[in-house]
């Protein structure tokens, strides 16, 4: 009979459960995530729940757990609690890369330094999709300075009032969207919030 070593039951034990409807809820998170991406900054609540290692929110472990596996490699920044590792190695079965030129997803917690947007890959002009998403907590999703958005998906104009984003990100925003069809996607998320920046979202103030 196969015996479990102390060591590893005892990390099976601490690993927090991943969604508690596999399938339901990462269709559902995947449908919230598409709705975010054709209306850009519109936000949006996950609705689905699952454990969430410390350092991660609500709706940046949900995205990860619904866009990332083993064919995209994921990049975190340096420091994270182990237990973020374990989380996702197990539940997508993820590679987590060294630099995030290498990623296809990059995921900043909360009072993390994110990486600037051209340090990222912005795919490749035969395939723009093979393109790197950064997923960002935010401090707010409706406190922070105002911005108007315009591109497809948007009838007229979208305001945007996020705080807490890198020094310097709308500007970056600028440049990536300059890059278009190449170029980064975004989501921002703040506890159990999200709403995604498409590249093609340009930025008029």
């Amino acid at each position: 009979m196969h015996r479990q070593l102390p060591g590893a039951a005892a990390a099976s034990r601490r690993l927090l459960p991943g969604f508690a409807d596999p399938v339901n809820d990462a269709q559902a998170t995947f449908r919230t995530a598409l709705d975010a991406m054709a209306h850009p900054g519109r936000v949006y609540e996950v609705a689905a729940h699952s454990g969430v290692p410390a350092g991660l929110s609500p709706a940046q472990t949900a995205l990860l757990l619904t866009l990332v596996d083993g064919d995209t490699p994921l990049w975190l920044p340096p420091g994270l609690d182990g237990g973020v590792l374990d989380f996702l190695r197990f539940h997508c079965a993820c590679p987590v890369v060294p630099s995030v030129s290498l990623a296809r997803f990059a995921a900043v917690p909360a009072g993390r330094v994110a990486p600037s947007l051209a340090s990222c890959h912005p795919g490749d002009p035969a395939y723009p999709d093979l393109s790197a998403t950064l997923l960002i907590e935010v401090a707010s999703l409706d406190a922070g300075p105002e911005v108007c958005l315009a591109g497809p998906g948007i009838q007229r104009r979208q305001a945007l009032r996020a705080a807490g984003l890198p020094d310097g990100f709308w500007r970056d925003w600028r440049l990536n969207h300059q890059r278009f069809p190449l170029g980064v996607d975004v989501f921002l998320t703040h506890g159990r919030q999200l709403c995604a920046l498409p590249r093609s979202t340009r930025l008029e103030r």
